[in-house]
Order: C-alpha cells, then structure tokens, then sequence
C-alpha cells in the first residue's frame, strides 16, 4: 500500500457514520475507568497492531487508543499537545524539535518507557519502511538523539513546521524497545504500549480493550474497556448487530441511506443522532497524460458540468457537503478555488471550453469506481456524474467498477483517465491535503507536476512555524490546483454517532483530527 489513508468504505459510503448505543500530570485512565464495558462494532478491519506496518483508519483507531505519542490531538482541537512529552519546542529554525518526557511513564508491561524508546520507535520505523506503514510521514528526520532518559532531539532534514501534528498521529507511536525488534515487524498479535488502552486479545473478528492502570497522560477513561466487533466490509451484518443490540457502537460502515433513515427515525427507536465534525474528502481525479482528460478543456468543460450540490442531496443524503477546493472547510487555509474558477454547472461555458480546445465531437470518456475501497455509493455517484455529462450533450460518459487491488494496480499503470480517491487526513492541517498529492511518488498516480508548487510553495508552508500565516500561500496553491485541474474536489464528510440511551461522550469521539477517544464514551 502507497503513502496514503485513503477514504475506506465505510468512510465513503457511510461518511464516517457512527451508531453508538491538557497536559497535566496526573495519571489517567487507571482512576478514572468507573463506567461499564462498552461494545464497538465496525466494519473496517484491523490490518495491522505493529504502529510500523498499520496505515489504515481501522490499525489507526488501535494505534491511537493503545500507545502514546509525544504529542496529541485533545478533544475539540486541531493543535496538536504535549501527551507523552511534558513539554515539546522548535529550536534552529524549524529544523530542530526538542521533547521533554514526563516523568514515570511506563508501558502496560511494567517497563518504563525513556527517551531510548522513543529514538527506538522513530528509528525502526524508518528502518522497517513497511510500505504499509507510515514512514514516509517521518521522512523529515535527519537524526535522533537522546541526552538524557527525558529528553529527545529530533533534527530534520528541512523545515518542518507541521512536524509536531504528525508525531502526534498514530506514525508517532511510541513502542517498548524490549517488545519490539528493530529489524521486522511484530507477527505474534500482541501490542505493547503505555496508552490508555491495553489490547488484552485481538482475532478476525473481534478486539478486546481494558483500561491501562499503569497510564499517565492527559486522558480520562469514562468506561471499563472496549470490546470491538470486526464485521470486516459485512455492512449488513453491523447493521443487524445494532438492531439486536449485540454492539452498543456501530462505527463506521452505515450507508447513507441508513444513516438518513435512522435521524427520521432516532426518537422511535430510543436513539439520538450527533453530528460532528470531519475533514475526510473525495476527489476525481484526472490522468493528465491521458489522451482524452490530458486536454485541460475537457477537464475544464468536466468542472463546468459537474453539479455537486445533486451529488450530496441524493446519492450521499446531505450526509457530506459539497467541496469547492483540495483543502476542506474547517481546516485553517481553505478557500473555494473551485467555485471561484467555475461557478455553479453550466453547459454553455463547458461547451465553450470544449470548443477553445478544438473539439467539437462528443467526448467519450470512462469513469471508473471501486466500491469495495470507498462504498457502494460510489458507483451510483459516478453513474451520477457521467449522466451529468451525457445531459449536456458534450459528453458520451460510462462507468466500469473494478475491485480496489485491481484498481490501484491499474491507476499505477496509468490505465484510467478518470478515477475517484478519497482522503482522510493523517492531521488537519492544509499540509496534509496538499503535499502528499504532489511531486515524485504522489499518492494520485496522475502525472501531474507543477514545479512552483513542489519546489516554492510547498517547501514555505512547511517551513512556517506561524500556520496561520501559511493561508495566503495555500490560498495560491488551490488556485492553481482549480486552474490547472489534476483533480476536481467533490465532497467533504460529515461524521455520525447515533447514541443510545446510556452512551454519552460521543461529542468528543468525532472531530476533524480524526481520533476516534475511546476513553471519552461512556455507557451507564
């Protein structure tokens, strides 16, 4: 698997729905555990418990409840805080990144947990290279050392301002150097880390939680532990298991048309639905060295054509919103790039397009899907949009689906014109919607390269320790991005919980960092 965390299904077709029936020093989850067991089921697998190997939303959920990183993502916040480390800070002008370590950290084995095992982890990791894990996020380290047993240097390559926001994703696991080797990945199952969670047993269908008396960090549990049932793609299944109250949590993995139904519906059934925040987007992109999409007016008549607002009404059930830029609302830079170039659909001005390009025949073009990556909406959106195409007269536009493992292998062979990705952060900030869909091995495979964006823009908003003054550069991005059109943006998600009576907390499970806080739901 390619440096990505692509939408997976249930994120696509289910946009993230979920059915639910600081830094100080004091320990956490040891005191704090005084609710029930609580019961998740999803529909994502767990495809990795080693933090080097996983790169997958369904590993990440493991990643981010069972290790710590130096830093996190705290409830309602996209800055990431000092969680392992008690205190984090740039120095040499973004190149050189110190961490402090809280005292008495210890992983749930008992051993304490020092500076040495974070070089270790980093170290590894980078070693191992899985490529389906995250080294490529860590790609930025030049070197590690580690003065002390509190203290830890991290020296990058370049400046790297939006270092802090990935270390403090599931690529900053922190690992036992005694539990782990560092020439290969672990094959027994088992994961050994100093978060709020320790995994007690994990099989194919089904991983068990306890709360970690030894943590010490900024989190709270408010249950006993989590049991969470793995329906692996099985939708149907999830969804009965929530009918017959076999799981007090269904995340991940409701279609729309389920999750639609069910806020008509949530009062009768003794349930509530919560809405919260998502930075998870779809985007089609183009092969600009396609004979067909490889002539910008066809892309250009394309972005003319396609009506988004149609898109998210009656395929997605407004449970996404329409998105007009690469960045998504809600993530500091964003703008609306797209609509600013394009305006709403309009056939006159695609024809127009079409024509200034010198052609004049209908355009035959092939869309192509793969619901069992990113849902079973997905064909009815691309069969959506290629009747979007045909309407105006401009187009003769069909849609084939392919399974993902196909998918990806003929992307990378450059044999789609017109394919759909979608995209879940790895850290909400505009860094992450940006730098990993451009330059040399970019997570589209679509041929396209933009030297003002890879070598000046990209390198100076990364090097930014003032994020908020990175907007106006992003800002050029986008609008180059729309000009230029590798890609057309299409829809930003929403997330879902439907709650039981009894669960609280699931407020602070769904935000734009994508951390799903086991610790914060709790049943009564």
């Amino acid at each position: 698997m390619k440096h990505n965390k692509w939408l997976t299904a249930p994120l696509a077709a289910g946009l993230s729905a979920a059915l639910l029936s600081g830094c100080g020093t004091e320990q956490g989850g040891g005191t704090a555990s005084s609710g029930d067991n609580v019961r998740v089921g999803m529909s994502d697998e767990v495809l990795a418990t080693d933090p080097a190997a996983g790169y997958d939303p369904g590993s990440w959920l493991l990643f981010n409840n069972v290790f710590q990183s130096l830093l996190s993502f705290p409830k309602g916040t996209t800055e990431p805080q000092p969680e392992a480390a008690e205190k984090c800070a740039f120095a040499g002008g973004s190149k050189v990144y110190t961490c402090t370590l809280r005292e008495g950290l210890k992983f749930s084995n008992g051993n304490p947990l020092t500076s040495k095992d974070v070089k270790f982890s980093f170290d590894r990791a980078l070693k191992i290279a899985d490529p389906a894990g995250p080294a490529p996020l860590l790609s930025s380290i030049a070197s590690i050392e580690t003065p002390d047993d509190l203290t830890v240097v991290f020296r990058l390559k370049t400046p790297d301002a939006t270092f802090p926001s990935k270390i403090a994703s599931g690529a900053g696991s922190i690992v036992d150097h005694r539990e782990y080797s560092e020439n290969g990945l672990r094959t027994d199952g088992k994961a050994i880390g100093s978060g709020p969670y320790k995994l007690e047993s994990i099989s194919d269908t089904e991983a068990v939680f306890s709360v970690n008396a030894g943590y010490r960090g900024s989190a709270k549990p408010q249950n006993g532990g989590v049991t969470l049932k793995l329906y692996n793609g099985d939708r149907a299944a999830l969804s009965k298991a929530l009918a017959d109250n076999d799981v007090d949590v269904a995340y991940r993995g409701l279609s729309a048309d389920e999750i639609s139904s069910l806020e008509t519906s949530a009062e009768d059934k003794g349930i509530e639905v919560i809405q919260g925040t998502s930075a998870e987007v779809q985007h089609l992109v183009f092969n600009v060295k396609d004979p067909v999409v490889g002539e910008l007016g066809v892309r250009q008549a394309i972005a003319h054509l396609v009506d988004r607002e149609a898109l998210v009404q009656n395929i997605y059930k407004s449970t996404a919103t329409p998105l007009y830029s690469i960045v998504p609302a809600g993530v500091a830079g964003h703008n609306t790039a797209f609509f600013d170039t394009y305006g709403a659909p309009d056939a006159a001005e695609a024809k127009k397009a079409l024509r200034k390009a010198g052609i004049t025949d209908k355009v035959k073009l092939t869309l192509w899907s793969t619901p069992s990556r990113y849902g079973p909406s997905t064909d009815e959106e691309l069969k959506a949009i290629a009747e979007q195409l045909n309407t105006s007269g401009l187009f003769d536009a069909d849609v084939k689906s392919v399974e993902y493992e196909q998918y990806e292998k003929d992307i990378a062979a450059g044999k789609y014109g017109v394919y759909v990705k979608g995209w879940v952060p790895d850290y909400p900030d505009a860094d992450n919607f940006t730098a990993p869909f451009f330059g040399e091995g970019n997570v589209l495979s679509n041929n396209y390269a933009n030297a003002t964006i890879t070598g000046k823009l990209l390198p100076k908003t990364s090097a930014a320790a003032d994020r908020a003054s990175t907007s106006d550069d992003f800002g050029k991005l986008q609008d180059l991005v729309a000009e230029e059109l590798p890609l057309l943006p299409l829809w930003q998600g929403k997330q879902y919980a439907v709650a039981r009576e009894g669960i609280t907390g699931l407020d602070w499970t769904l935000d734009a960092s994508t951390v799903f806080r086991f610790w914060e739901i709790k049943k009564s």
